[in-house]
């Protein structure tokens, strides 16, 4: 269970900070720290189920909470999306 939680938040980072490599790289420290801080939790605790539920939770929301903005040329404190287009049409129906 905490391989694929490991793994499935990885991924959600590298998706999530995708073309921000100084954001990305932070955020793989950070995950790899908490995991092996936690890498001495019996396998079957309260402890390591919750800390399991949480690195889910924080996946979660990296996939559908984090937006990525790119300053506008010439204009101050405005930001265009950056996204997929496959994303696109994930965001269009959460809309209506």
């Amino acid at each position: 269970m905490a391989l694929v939680a490991y793994r499935n938040l990885m991924r959600a980072a590298r998706i999530a900070f995708q073309g921000d490599a100084p954001v990305l790289a932070a955020a793989q420290v950070q995950i790899r720290h908490e995991f092996r801080q936690k890498s001495s939790l019996e396998s079957s605790s309260a402890d390591s189920e919750a800390a399991i539920q949480h690195a889910e939770d924080v996946a979660r929301i990296l996939r559908e909470n984090v937006v990525q903005g790119r300053r506008a040329e010439g204009q101050r404190d405005t930001y265009s999306e950056q996204g997929r287009r496959e994303d696109a049409h994930c965001l269009e129906s959460t809309v209506d």
